[in-house]
C-alpha cells in the first residue's frame, strides 16, 4: 500500500465496513493519540465542529463516549464499551451513535507496525446489510477522511514520551 495521506474504505461483507490509512507515525504513537482523551480533542471531530467530550475508561469493560458541537450547532456523540484492549496493538469496544441509539457496531481496530511508520485498520461490524448502508450514507466517509489527516498531525508532533 502506498500511502497518499487518505484512508481506504472497502465492504469486506454485506455488514461490515473497513477502514485502512497508513500514518507517518509509529504505532505507539498513534494509538497513543487514538486513545488519550486530550489527543482524541484534537482529532476526532475533524474539521466540522468542536469536541466538547472525550471520555476514555481504557480497559476491559470500561466505556468510552465522544461528543462534537458541529458548525451548523448540532450536537453529535457516540459510545461504547471496551471489549478487548492489548495496548499500542488491539482494540475492541462497541460503538453507538447517540442519535440513533437501537443500533450498535462491534469495532475492532488494529494498529500495525511499520517501523517508523504504521497502518490502521479500523473494522466495523453491523447487524445488516441496511444499517451499514445507512452509515456509509451519511457521509461519514469524509469526516472520517478529516479525522484520520487530523490524527495523523496529533500523532506525529508527540515525543513518544509517556503522558502525564
Amino acid at each position: 500500500m502506498t500511502h497518499d495521506g487518505t484512508a481506504r474504505v472497502t465492504l469486506p461483507t454485506d455488514t461490515e465496513i473497513l477502514i485502512t490509512r497508513e500514518f507517518d507515525a509509529p504505532r505507539s504513537l498513534v494509538f497513543r493519540a487514538w486513545t488519550e482523551p486530550e489527543l482524541i480533542r484534537r482529532w476526532w471531530s475533524g474539521r466540522r465542529g468542536v469536541v466538547t467530550s472525550a471520555e476514555v475508561d481504557l480497559r476491559v469493560g470500561g466505556a468510552w463516549r465522544y461528543a462534537m458541537r458541529a458548525h451548523s450547532g448540532a450536537e453529535v456523540a457516540f459510545h461504547g464499551e471496551f471489549r478487548e484492549v492489548v495496548p499500542g496493538e488491539r482494540i475492541v469496544s462497541t460503538e453507538v451513535f447517540e442519535g440513533a441509539p437501537d443500533g450498535e457496531a462491534l469495532n475492532t481496530i488494529t494498529f500495525g507496525d511499520l517501523g517508523e511508520r504504521s497502518v490502521l485498520e479500523l473494522l466495523m461490524r453491523l447487524g445488516s446489510r441496511e444499517e451499514r448502508d445507512m452509515v456509509l450514507a451519511t457521509g461519514m466517509e469524509d469526516g472520517m477522511q478529516e479525522g484520520m489527516d487530523l490524527l495523523e498531525q496529533v500523532a506525529v508532533t508527540l515525543d513518544g514520551s509517556v503522558s502525564a
